[in-house]
Parts: structure tokens; C-alpha cells; sequence
């Protein structure tokens, strides 16, 4: 199917570019159609069939009815679950098949005006619209409006649909006429009609409408061509563009798969055909050689074989001026009050409700002069809404942040007014109406409608952003679901909970799950910090007073000798799976088959092929009883590598089952790793990046700069890093805060937050220094910086943003790794950074004096004056 999919979406292409051409040369076609006088084999008299009988009667009202019937509920359910522009296209689709079907069966099959009575409500049944809609839906899917991108979604369209409807056609042709083959003169001609409708639905389909669909798109080029309740607010469309592009044509795939048959169906379908193409040639060299088929113009003869087809096809049924007036008079009653009913009923229920002021001149008069004010308030609470959830200014008092919230509580009013105008544009339509509609154009669906479906059940509240193909509206519509849960506390609380101005398309799928919103935070920047001869503008992202100010105040104070040197010692993340043996002896023949360099290299043959940059680099096992753990090591490159490093202990895992068929495995991850949690494996062995960072300070910028001396440094040092440390029992905590720089730069760059469990693992070592030991030598030892600059939150644009500020976002090309690893070492001198002065400020005794200035006093004490 790939290969025919690939075909028709190159014949819907080409199609769509040459759509002149092509409606030029069907029209040409139909007009010699018409001027044709048909084969000779055809010109022949007609038989007469005779006066029909009551049955005959009965049997063609009945079907007539059933068409008329059919006709009208299917129109009934394109009429509620399409735009009028839709419609228009359909009804342009079926117009001119009637058109070409009727020349077909007047000029071709040589047939009386007085045949298609008959012949039209069997086209009726068998012509296809419903695939017209849905080729029109893909024309509609273009986020941009021009000829090439028209094109290309009807050639996506056409890859889709074509096979489908090529197969159908076959399938419906040969099994419709097995009906010619049945030697009943009324039930030949009306087989033959039924066929010569299933192939001019499918000519037309797949030569002049794709054409003609283009032709109209390209010409209208304007948003004015669908209806109101079809098209987005601009400003929608512009934000959420590429997302709606990127999921509406996923969405109409899921949906044509979900519509089309099974492969096993397809298989089905193939079969019958070519065994009902053998039971057409089995019946055709029958009769051929038999002879048993008799000419009506001349009792004993025989037909030609180019005419044996068309015997049944040009047999006439009841005129149209009949004496049989009863099956006439039903159905012109039938017709005229399902008229009637769709007019004046159906079409009052379902259309789309007209606005206020277009139902009360009353309201029209007292408004006119109020919807221009409420509307420039709307977009000045929008702009002031835009502005608040992307800035942060920290000079604010605090009667300006509850300013704040009292503008995103009139953001969200806006909001409402606007999803109240739009519900009452809603259609009542069942809930499976609005699945229908939901999946073929999800912009046509309320939210009132989206909030049935969730529940009643038809769509998951986690998959909102895909169904609907808007991810900003898809946050929106689980914020509401997610206040009505809770009580009046919730509702306030999501509320006040930014959404807007946010790309969820880098969210969905990747970061988070169920989201409502986001959590705006200040970031700052320290430095510029001397790292190896290069300064950096170190980004750090906190609610924390004066933890940037502290950190680039050791910056400064770094900067007089040169800055800070760094070394990475070790590079390698870490996964350790624990198994279970039958006893301990299996256990210790398990690992003593890992200490043997052979099997080491078996291993890393196998982990080493599941990605590009994974490089198992060692192994090493425990036992305890009869379980074994082993610690997979390898390299990543530039991805923290969690994922890559299962991805290839689960390979290497196989191995080792294969030569322990009784080695169970318990769990891929058995805290050997050991991952986001405190662990003497990872400070002894180290995770990630181990790195070490150096420099020297001179005595008179610890004097003047720091406000201390060497020897208070040092003994503080001492007393509080490494006595102090070792009294708590602490486990790689021998610092002052290498948490707080560490998580903030983890935010800010998009790492892993619950990760600094571990990277914080931090050794400060300060000592005298120089020749008369005057100056401050000081280091910071972190074996277990966990970081990536490709992949997870590095993915999403203010986290990437503050990787460009560094120059690391992305994979290094040149020497994979090497990104991440700078990284590390930006990090671990940023640490030094806010070692040094935390610890100047302890030795001095001015931390508390510096928070009450700096953040605490400002926030809690300062009165709120208003202006």
C-alpha cells in the first residue's frame, strides 16, 4: 500500500499544480461524450419489456425510496458536521457527476431521457461524498494559503484516500455486475446503471475535483472563503500555526486509518475481485462459445462479443409517462415533505445561532457605541496579561503583585467572554456528531462540546493537545475540567496560574504531562566568570535573594588572578540492574564471567551498537546473597544519558541471559546506580562529570573585596565544611551551599532538577597560600555533575537560551562530549564562586545583615504606598 499511497500523491500532485489542464481536458472529454453517437454495436433497436408488473412496481418504488431516504440523511449529516464552504465543494463534486453519469448513460449506453429516473437514484446511492468532504478537509489543513502548499496537502490527501477508494470502486464494479451476468432483463440494466455510476464517481473524483479544489483555493487565497464558524482568530492561527499544521495532518491519518479496513479486509477485498474478474471471463467465454445469447432485432441470432455487455445496459424500464402513476406519487410525497422537513425543521435546529445583535435590533442600538470600548479593554487586558506572564520585574512593591493577579484574573474574564461567544455558536449535535466533526476539523468543535466528550469518556483528558490540534487550547480546556474537580480553592488557584504566550508544541510528548500552565521564574546572571581564560555570564534561575548577587560577587573576586582553572577526571553515567540466581555460587560465577576481558568485550560490543555516542567504559558487580548488582559505565557524549545507558545495559543484559539461562532479571535499575538519591557510590566512583575546580586568591582582594582574612577563611573552612559535615554523617555535603548554584543553573539550562540530589556532591578544600602563605587557595571537587546540553528540558527555548549564552546548546560535532563536559566545569567554577563568598560572608558575620537588606526587608517591610 506504501507503493500505490505513493503514486496517488503524486497524481494528486500533479493534479493540483495543472488544475487548468486538467478540468480542460475532463470537460473536453464530456463534451465528446456528448457529440458521440455511441459504437456501432450499440445502435441497435430497443427491446420492449413489456407492460410492468405489480411487483416490478412495488420493488422500484422501494429502492426509489431508499435512495431518497439515504440521500437525505446523509445530507443531514454533512449539513451538521461541515462548513458550508465544504458543502459547496461537495455539492460542486456531485453536480458534476450527475452531469457526466447522465451524458454517460444517454450517450454511451445509447439510453432514453425517460431511463434516468431509474438510473439517477442508483447514482444517488453509490456516489461517494462523504470521501469528497474529507479531501476538501485536507485542502483545509494548510497553515499557509498558496498554491504549493494546497498542493501538497491534496497530494497528501490523495495518498491517502486513493488506494481506498480505487480498491472500493473495483470491488463495488465487479460485484455490481455479477448482476448483467443474472439473464433477468430489468436486473441487468439497472447493474449496468449501478456500474457506470461507481466508475464515473470515481473518474471525476480522481481527475476533476482534486483539480477543481485547488483551482478554487488558489483563486480565493482569502480567509473570507470558509465560514465564520470554520475559520480561527488570526492572532490563534499565527501563534499556533506550526503546532496545528504539525498534529491536524497526524490527526486526519489516525482518522483515515481508523475509517479504512483492516490489511486483512484489503486482502479480502483483493480476493474477491480477482475472483469475481474470473467469474466475469469464465461467464463471458461461456456464453461466447454456446452462443446462447440472442440479438433483439433479429430471434436465433447471436451478439457479438463487444456486445455482450451492453445488451442489459440498453434495455429500457417503465417510462416516465406511464400509466402507473402510484410509485410517481409516493415518491414526489416523500420528497417534497423531507423538503419541507429539512427547511423548515432541521435547517432552524442545527444552523449555527446568529449573534445578539443580529437577533435584537434592541441590543444592536444599545451596544453599537459599547462592543468598540470593550473591545480595546480586551486587547489592552490581553497585552497587560502577554506582558505580565513574560516579565518579572523584582523592583515591584507588593501591591504591584496583586495588581498583577487582579489583571490575570480580567485576562481570564476576557478569556471566558470570549469561550461564552463562542458556545453560543455550538450546533447541538450528539456526541458522536461531535466525535465525527472533532476528528475531521477539531477548530469547528466548542469547548463546551470538547467537555461532553471528556465526559462522557470519548477522548482522554491527557490527549487533549493531540486531538485538538491547538496545544494553548488544549491547556486551556484541562485548566476548566481541572477546576471543576476541585473546590472553590482549586478554581482560584488554576486561575491564577499563567498559560498563554507559551510554546507547548516543545512540551507535549517531551517534558510534561496533563499541563495547565507554567511557572514564570526570575533568572539572573553572575559574572563574567573567568573559567580556563574564557569569561562566562553565568545564568542562574532562583527565588532565592541574593544567591546571584553572592555568586557573581566571587566572581569579581575571582577575576583579579586570572579566574578559575577546572579539570574533568572521569566522564561516565551510570545504570546498575540487579539480578537473582538460584544460590550464591551461581551468583559468584556470574561475576567472576564479568572479570574475564573477553566477555567485557562481548558487552561492550553489544551496548555499544544500540546508539551512536554510547561507549561502555566498565563494569562493576556486588553480590548480596544470592542477588548481583552490576554498574554499567559509559560515555554518552553531549546527552546526560539516562536513556541512552538503559537503552544499552538492556542490550548487554541479553547477553548475559543468554549464558545464564537460570540468571533472572529483578529490575533494570536496582539503586546501584545510583540515580537522584544520596549514595557513597556515586561520591566514591563518581556519576556524570567528575570535576575539579582551582584558584588563588590574593590577601588584599580577600581584605578589601571580601571584607575577611586568609586565616578566618581557613579555619572556618575546617570547622564548618569538614568537621561539621562529618558530624551530620553527611554523604558528599562537604560545602557550604553547592546546592543552591547547582540547582539554579540546572533550571535555568534545562537539566534535570531532581538531579542535583547528586551533582551537588561537592568537597570545598581552602588552605594558606603563596610564599608567605598570605593568599587563599581554594577548590571544589565534584565527582557527580549530572548534565547534558542536548535532549530533556535543554529541548524547550528559554532553557536553550540560556545554553547559548554559554555557547554549549546542542551536540558538539567536532568532539562529541565535549559541550556537556564545559558544562560541568562552568559549573563546578560557578560553585567555587559561591563557595568563596558565602563563606566570606559567614566569616565576617554580615549574612544576615546582607538578606535583610538585599531580599527578606524589601518584600516584608517595606509599605505598599499607592500612587
Amino acid at each position: 500500500m506504501g507503493f500505490l499511497a505513493g503514486i496517488f500523491r503524486n497524481y494528486g500532485l500533479f493534479c493540483a499544480q495543472h488544475p487548468w489542464q486538467v478540468i480542460f481536458l475532463v470537460l473536453t472529454s464530456t463534451v465528446a461524450i456528448i457529440s458521440s453517437q455511441g459504437m456501432h454495436t450499440l445502435n441497435r433497436a430497443r427491446d420492449s419489456l413489456g407492460s410492468p408488473q405489480p411487483l416490478d412496481i412495488v420493488l422500484m418504488t422501494t429502492v426509489r425510496a431508499v435512495a431518497v431516504l439515504y440521500s437525505y440523511h446523509r445530507l443531514r449529516s454533512l449539513h451538521r458536521s461541515h462548513s458550508r464552504f465544504v458543502l459547496s465543494l461537495a455539492g460542486l463534486f456531485t453536480v458534476f457527476s450527475s452531469f457526466v453519469f447522465t451524458c454517460s448513460v444517454v450517450n454511451v449506453m445509447q439510453s432514453d431521457l425517460s431511463d434516468l429516473k431509474d438510473a439517477l437514484f442508483f447514482f444517488l446511492l453509490l456516489i461517494d461524498v462523504v470521501k469528497a468532504c474529507t479531501l476538501a478537509h485536507w485542502s483545509l489543513s494548510c497553515s499557509v494559503r498558496n498554491a504549493a502548499e494546497v498542493a501538497s496537502c491534496i497530494s497528501q490527501g490523495m495518498a491517502v484516500l486513493g488506494p481506498a477508494i480505487t480498491l472500493d470502486t473495483l470491488v463495488e464494479t465487479l460485484v455490481i455486475g455479477v448482476g448483467t451476468l443474472s439473464g433477468v432483463r430489468r436486473l441487468e440494466v439497472l447493474c449496468g446503471y449501478g456500474c457506470m455510476s461507481a466508475v464515473v464517481n470515481y473518474v471525476v473524483f480522481m481527475t476533476f475535483y482534486p483539480a477543481c479544489l485547488a483551482l478554487v483555493l488558489e483563486l480565493s487565497n482569502k480567509p473570507e472563503v470558509m465560514d465564520s464558524d470554520a475559520t480561527l482568530d488570526s492572532s490563534k492561527v499565527d501563534q499556533s500555526a506550526p503546532f496545528q499544521w504539525q498534529h491536524r495532518v497526524k490527526l486526519l491519518k489516525q482518522m483515515m486509518a481508523m475509517e479504512q479496513p483492516n490489511p486483512l479486509v484489503q486482502r479480502v477485498k483483493l480476493i474477491m475481485a480477482a475472483g469475481l474478474m474470473v467469474v466475469h471471463a469464465h461467464s463471458q467465454w461461456v456464453f461466447l462459445q454456446d452462443g446462447k445469447i440472442l440479438s433483439p432485432e433479429k430471434p436465433g441470432a447471436t451478439l457479438s462479443p463487444a456486445s455482450i455487455v451492453d445488451v442489459a445496459a440498453e434495455d429500457s424500464v417503465l417510462r416516465w409517462l406511464s400509466d402507473q402513476r402510484a410509485d410517481q406519487l409516493v415518491l414526489l410525497i416523500l420528497i417534497a415533505a423531507l423538503t419541507i422537513k429539512f427547511t423548515f425543521f432541521d435547517d432552524r435546529t442545527h444552523q449555527t445561532p446568529q449573534p445578539l445583535e443580529k437577533l435584537s435590533p434592541t441590543y444592536n442600538s444599545l451596544s453599537a457605541e459599547k462592543s468598540q470600548d470593550s473591545n480595546m479593554e480586551k486587547d489592552t487586558f490581553r497585552n497587560r496579561c502577554v506582558s505580565f506572564v513574560l516579565s518579572d520585574n523584582s523592583e515591584q512593591l507588593p501591591c504591584d503583585v496583586e495588581d498583577k493577579e487582579v489583571q490575570t484574573d480580567q485576562c481570564d474574564e476576557v478569556d471566558q467572554e470570549e469561550e461564552e461567544l463562542s458556545s453560543a455558536k455550538a450546533i447541538n449535535r450528539t456526541l458522536d456528531e461531535s466525535l465525527t466533526v472533532l476528528k475531521l476539523a477539531a477548530n469547528q468543535v466548542t469547548d463546551q462540546e470538547v467537555l461532553k466528550l471528556i465526559e462522557a469518556r470519548k477522548i482522554e483528558l491527557r490527549q487533549l493537545e493531540k486531538v485538538l490540534g491547538d496545544a494553548e487550547r488544549g491547556v486551556r480546556i484541562r485548566r476548566r475540567v481541572l477546576s471543576q474537580m476541585g473546590g472553590p480553592h482549586l478554581e482560584d488557584a488554576v486561575v491564577r496560574v499563567p498559560y498563554k504566550a507559551y510554546d507547548y508544541s516543545k512540551v507535549v510528548g517531551v517534558c510534561c504531562e496533563n499541563v495547565i500552565g507554567y511557572v514564570p521564574l526570575p533568572i539572573g546572571y553572575a559574572g563574567p566568570l573567568m573559567v580556563d581564560g574564557e569569561p562566562y555570564f553565568i545564568p542562574m534561575a532562583t527565588t532565592e535573594g541574593c544567591l546571584v548577587a553572592s555568586t557573581n560577587r566571587g566572581s569579581s573576586a575571582l577575576s583579579y588572578n586570572g579566574g578559575v582553572r577546572t579539570q574533568l577526571i572521569a566522564d561516565g553515567m551510570s545504570r546498575g540492574p540487579v539480578f537473582r540466581l538460584p544460590d550464591i555460587r551461581r551468583a559468584a560465577a556470574v561475576m567472576r564471567w564479568l572479570e574475564e576481558p573477553a566477555n567485557i568485550d562481548l558487552l561492550k560490543k553489544s551496548f555499544n551498537a544500540t546508539s551512536r555516542f554510547a561507549r561502555l567504559q566498565k563494569i562493576r558487580c556486588q553480590i548480596a546473597g544470592r542477588h548481583l548488582f552490576i554498574r554499567f559505565v559509559a560515555k554518552t557524549g553531549d546527552a546526560m544519558g539516562m536513556n541512552m545507558v538503559s537503552k544499552g545495559t538492556e542490550a548487554a543484559m541479553k547477553v548475559i541471559q543468554s549464558h545464564f539461562t537460570d540468571l533472572t532479571v529483578v529490575s533494570l535499575s536496582g539503586n546501584f546506580c545510583t540515580d537522584k538519591k544520596p549514595a557513597a557510590v556515586n561520591w566514591l566512583d563518581g556519576r556524570g562529570k567528575s570535576v575539579v575546580s582551582e584558584a588563588v586568591i590574593p590577601a588584599a582582594v580577600v581584605r578589601d573585596k571580601l571584607k575577611t582574612n586568609v586565616a578566618a577563611l581557613v579555619d572556618l573552612n575546617i570547622t564548618k565544611n569538614l568537621i561539621g559535615s562529618s558530624i551530620a554523617g553527611s554523604i558528599g555535603g562537604f560545602n557550604a551551599h553547592a546546592a543552591n548554584i547547582v540547582s539554579a543553573i540546572f533550571i535555568a539550562t534545562g537539566q534535570d532538577p531532581a538531579q542535583v540530589v547528586t551533582s551537588s556532591n561537592c568537597m570545598t578544600l581552602m588552605e594558606p597560600w603563596g610564599p608567605d602563605l598570605q593568599d587563599l587557595y581554594i577548590s571544589c571537587t565534584m565527582p557527580s555533575l549530572e548534565v547534558g546540553t542536548i535532549g530533556g528540558g535543554t529541548w524547550l527555548p528559554a532553557q536553550g537560551a540560556c545554553l547559548d549564552m554559554l555557547g554549549l546548546r546542542g551536540s558538539n560535532v567536532e568532539e562529541p562530549g565535549a559541550n556537556a563536559s564545559r558544562l560541568a566545569r562552568i559549573i563546578c567554577a560557578a560553585v567555587l564562586a559561591g563557595e568563596l563568598s558565602l563563606m566570606s560572608s559567614l566569616a565576617a558575620g554580615t549574612l544576615v545583615q546582607s538578606h535583610m537588606t538585599h531580599n527578606r526587608s524589601y518584600a516584608n517591610l517595606t509599605p505598599c504606598f499607592s500612587s
